[in-house]
């Protein structure tokens, strides 16, 4: 049986050192040998952040984690910002909502990003902001939000903290969580990061624990401060996902191995670049400007005359090509294009070709080859630099 080839924005591709890593014989994670591979292993994932404070590990998925950042730093009643530029913007409201926040929605249209100028005009006349919470790359749309920018605006406008989901583009796109000011970030093991799902990586600033301790948070699982005080101790409060850090461990071997992170965040560059530049040769429209485009996932328009549905069907019947469709209104109108973690250009071009074979099986009008010929002319541009 063939296996499909997952241009998915996660979960993704594991690599074959990762899985090795992840068949290792379990060891306790009250045990010197997890002690040892817990600090070593956050120690090492503290660059892909751009931090130097302690990496938290969580058993959960990204979403735990966004809830943890919220119930340890606002109470009920608080007034919040939250920046939504599509789906997973969306997810911040409801986990505020539920909490019993205010929340100020600065809303934009799928495939925009939010700018300096509209962050600093939503602010002025809100006052008593507690946290202002952004996406940092919208899985939805494919847009990579402007956070430097963002946090110098929080920073420069209110007392509040900024939190932001990394969850898409932690491990693909580069952070400077401490340069920018980013209070709280939170990223997910499925992406990015080269891993099953099932582990969430969170940051805290000094500014965010002051916070935190003074909220006094009746969280129990969720407790960050609960976290913080493991951490000390290199362990976990509660039982780990002691495979998947082990798995974590083997990807920072592969960071390290392609050159450290700037080197990585390169390669998932030179990939977007690649595929917006094949969907424009194929005259197929992007969702988003290339100013904000994402560099792990590009969000494609459904080329004219095509039933989406039919031609994503085929391709994964046929060709085993796996792509993801759009999200709630965009549903038949977008599908998602992931080049992220255990990608390279190869995979692209691989996934171009395929596109334009299915394709032609739909008699759909473009000269044979010019997707993969622009996209292998970024890819030769690249290495010839």
């Amino acid at each position: 049986m063939y296996s499909n080839i997952l241009r998915h924005p996660g979960p993704t591709p594991i690599p074959k050192k990762v899985e090795l890593a992840m068949a290792q014989n379990m060891i306790s994670h009250r045990s010197e040998e997890f002690v040892k591979l817990y600090r070593e292993t956050t120690e090492r994932v503290k660059p892909i952040f751009g931090t130097k404070q302690d990496i938290l590990l969580l058993p959960s998925g990204g979403t735990a984690a966004l809830e943890a950042a919220v119930v340890n730093t606002v109470t009920p009643g608080d007034e919040v910002v939250v920046i939504t530029v599509g789906a997973f913007g969306d997810y911040f409201v409801s986990i505020c909502e539920k909490y019993g926040l205010k929340v100020h929605n600065l809303e934009k249209n799928w495939g925009e990003a939010c700018t300096k100028e509209e962050l600093i005009d939503f602010l002025k006349p809100i006052s008593n902001i507690k946290a202002v919470f952004a996406t940092y790359n919208e899985t939805s749309t494919g847009i990579l939000n402007p956070v430097e920018q963002l946090a110098e605006v929080v920073r420069e406008h209110s007392d509040a903290l900024f939190i932001v989901d990394g969850v898409s583009g932690i491990g693909g796109a580069p952070a400077e969580m401490d340069e920018w000011g980013i209070d709280i970030l939170v990223t997910g093991s499925q992406k990015a990061m080269m891993l099953p799902p099932g582990l969430a990586l969170l940051a805290v600033s000094e500014k965010a624990w002051k916070v935190i301790e003074a909220n006094g948070s009746t969280a129990y699982y969720l407790n960050l401060l609960s976290y913080r005080d493991w951490a000390a101790k290199g362990m976990t409060p509660n039982t780990p996902a002691v495979s998947l850090i082990m798995g974590l461990s083997a990807v920072c071997d592969l960071i390290e191995e392609e050159g450290g992170f700037s080197k990585t965040v390169e390669r998932h560059n030179v990939m977007k670049n690649m595929v917006r530049e094949s969907m424009k040769a194929l005259s197929i429209e992007l969702l988003t400007s290339d100013e904000f485009a994402s560099p792990t996932i590009t969000t494609i328009r459904t080329p004219e005359g095509l039933d989406l549905a039919t031609y994503l069907g085929h391709l994964k019947k046929k060709y085993h090509l796996d792509f993801a469709g759009g999200l709630n209104h965009l549903q038949g109108k977008v599908f998602r294009f992931g080049h992220m973690g255990y990608c390279f250009p190869s995979d692209v071009l691989q996934a171009v070709s395929l596109m334009e074979a299915g394709l032609q099986d739909f008699s759909y009008q473009f000269k044979p080859g010019a997707g993969v010929q622009a996209a292998q002319n970024v890819y030769l541009s690249s290495i010839r630099k």
